[in-house]
This record gives C-alpha cells, sequence and structure tokens, in this order.
C-alpha cells in the first residue's frame, strides 16, 4: 500500500500538518485514536515508523492526516518534510490500541506536543456523536505551539461536554491561561472523581509521571492507556 501527499503546512516551528491519501483503497477504515507505519530505504537499510493519525475516519475516500514534528537527525522525518505533493510513501494499513475503550464514560486526555494527533482524531470522531465529558489537558512550552489551538477553542464553544485545558511551560508575558506542567493540573480535572478513564500521549517522562501519579492516588491500570512518543 501506498500514501500519495496532498499537501503539507507548516503550523509551529518545526511541525507540520500533513494530508495524505492511501490511492490503493477505496476508502481508508481505521479507528480514532491508531496510527500507519510509513517505510523506506534510508542510508541503505529499510526505516519503518509509525505515525498516529490526526484526522477522524474519513465518510468515503482513503484521506487521513498526520501532524509531525521535525527531528533534523532522525530516520524518517527529514525524508517526510521534503516530501511534494504528489510524491509517495510505502505504507502499511492503520494498527494500534490507543483507542478509547469506553466511548460512554467521561475521559481526560493528556497530551504534549504532538501527542495531540491523536486526540484531534478521537475528538472529531467523537464530539459528535456522544454525551461523556472529555477534557483534554493540552501542554506545551510556548503559546506559538499550541497546535490546532483554534480548533479545540471553537470544539470548546460548540460542545458543552468538551474542556479544552492549554498550559504552558515557558508562558509569555500576555498569557493569561493555565501554566505549567500538564500534571499540575490533573487533580482539579480528576475533581475527586474515580469513575473515569485516561488516555495519556507524549514524551515518555511525561507519559511515565503522570501513570505514577495516576495509580499513587488509586486509579487501576485499566482505567488508563497510553502512548510513548520516544
Amino acid at each position: 500500500m501506498q500514501a500519495r501527499l496532498i499537501e503539507s503546512l507548516e503550523i509551529a516551528s518545526g511541525v507540520r500538518h500533513f494530508v495524505f491519501e492511501a490511492p490503493d483503497v477505496p476508502k481508508l477504515d481505521f479507528i480514532p485514536g491508531q496510527f500507519v507505519s510509513f517505510s523506506g530505504m534510508m542510508n541503505g537499510r529499510e526505516i519503518t515508523r509509525a505515525y498516529s493519525i490526526a484526522s477522524a475516519p474519513p465518510v468515503s475516500g482513503s484521506r487521513f492526516e498526520l501532524c509531525l514534528n521535525l527531528v533534523p537527525d532522525g530516520a524518517f522525518t527529514p525524508y517526510l518534510f521534503e516530501m511534494k505533493p504528489g510524491d509517495v510513501v510505502e505504507m502499511r494499513p492503520p494498527l494500534g490500541q490507543f483507542t478509547l475503550r469506553h466511548p460512554d464514560r467521561d475521559s481526560i486526555l493528556i497530551a504534549t506536543g504532538t501527542g495531540i494527533a491523536p486526540f484531534r482524531s478521537i475528538l472529531k470522531a467523537h464530539l459528535k456523536h456522544t454525551s461523556p465529558v472529555f477534557t483534554l489537558i493540552f501542554g506545551v512550552r510556548h503559546e506559538n505551539s499550541l497546535l490546532y489551538r483554534s480548533e479545540f477553542e471553537e470544539m470548546a464553544h460548540c460542545f458543552s461536554n468538551f474542556r479544552f485545558w492549554p498550559t504552558l511551560t515557558r508562558p509569555g508575558p500576555d498569557w493569561t491561561g493555565r501554566t505549567g506542567r500538564v500534571q499540575a493540573h490533573l487533580t482539579e480535572a480528576i475533581a475527586g472523581r474515580r469513575d473515569l478513564d485516561f488516555l495519556i500521549c507524549g514524551l515518555k517522562p511525561m507519559v511515565d509521571d503522570v501513570r505514577t501519579i495516576l495509580k499513587q492516588a488509586g486509579f487501576d491500570r485499566k482505567q488508563i492507556l497510553y502512548e510513548k512518543y520516544d
């Protein structure tokens, strides 16, 4: 299977939003939160990398979106960032278990950086069709790195069951929102409840720390789903 680039757009420094299509299939089916794997020959060896899908499953067709951070010395992202519309890359079908286990249960979604990608997919797919409350705690360093900020703000405006909590670790003087790491806002989001599910996505140190906090707070591991970006 191949993925053909339709367009890409820089949405923050070193971060691009990609739109691909899979021309070999009439319709690309996947569960929100899953990933696709790209592969290719890099420096004489085959490299495969997995990337979370950042869009809801298409009603028809095979288009899908990714949100990728450029790793200058990485094995694959420099190649993807050099792709032009019409270029193709080898792709494996969507896979992954980072999906809502209980769509009818209130959930807290915790992301940093491009770990926001699977949550964009999940929220775009589920907000219109479910009543449970989703709280998205999204942490980045700077305000201009709040990926898809306007989309999430619009979701929060349109859907009473969605709370968007962006937080900055290096806020500018004009920032009036939340500050600090995502961990600092967990207690407020939980509000003493025990009937919540948690989905965590981002770099390993954050994911491990949040998991430890939740376990120490008494949450069962079955309530905690995570995906790490090394």
